[in-house]
């Protein structure tokens, strides 16, 4: 079994800056993405395609054009920083919700949006439903999305992605920026 942590460094850089829309937060990087240095780096993942089919961004980015989504309003970040792989594969204690925390008070996004119910377990301790949450993260709205993962198939669905992709474009437009 290949060795799934990196020491000292994360697997992928955070992708963030204060008041962004939306910042997407998954578990931990794939196998695929950790060895290609890239988010949502698995040809099977659906993440880049519905980005673009929702509106969020213009056009369909390739993984290695992930600094990109900056333009967008766009960030991502993952609560493993120093793991990899799936999430069966990640060690006890892998995901660090506090850092997450911290990472969403000191950047300000107006949305929160988990890849996974998963991820969003990681960070709350309790399973979610799909949608726009009652609570919030700091000041930011909290949304859990299917994960694009083609490992998580049978439960993908695009509705919560297009409603995640409304409350951008609204905020976005409150904010007088082009959608």
């Amino acid at each position: 079994m290949p060795n799934r942590t990196r020491r000292r460094e994360h697997v992928l850089p955070d992708v963030l800056a204060p008041n962004l829309h939306v910042v997407f937060c998954g578990t931990a990087a794939g196998t695929r993405s950790a060895r290609e240095g890239a988010y949502y780096a698995h040809p099977g993942n659906y993440f880049w395609r519905t980005l673009f089919e929702t509106g969020l961004t213009p056009g369909k980015l390739s993984p290695h054009e992930f600094p990109r989504v900056l333009e967008f309003g766009i960030g991502l970040t993952d609560l493993a920083k120093l793991h990899f792989g799936a999430d069966h594969e990640l060690p006890r204690g892998a995901f660090d919700a506090a850092a997450l925390k911290r990472k969403i008070a000191r950047c300000k996004p107006r949305i929160v949006a988990f890849t996974s119910k998963n991820a969003a377990f990681g960070c709350f301790g309790r399973v979610l439903p799909y949608g726009e949450q009652t609570e919030r993260m700091a000041a930011s709205r909290v949304f859990v999305l299917p994960s694009p993962s083609g490992q998580a198939r049978k439960f993908w669905d695009i509705r919560p992605w297009r409603e995640l992709a409304t409350a951008v474009k609204l905020s976005r437009g409150q904010q007088g920026e082009q959608p």
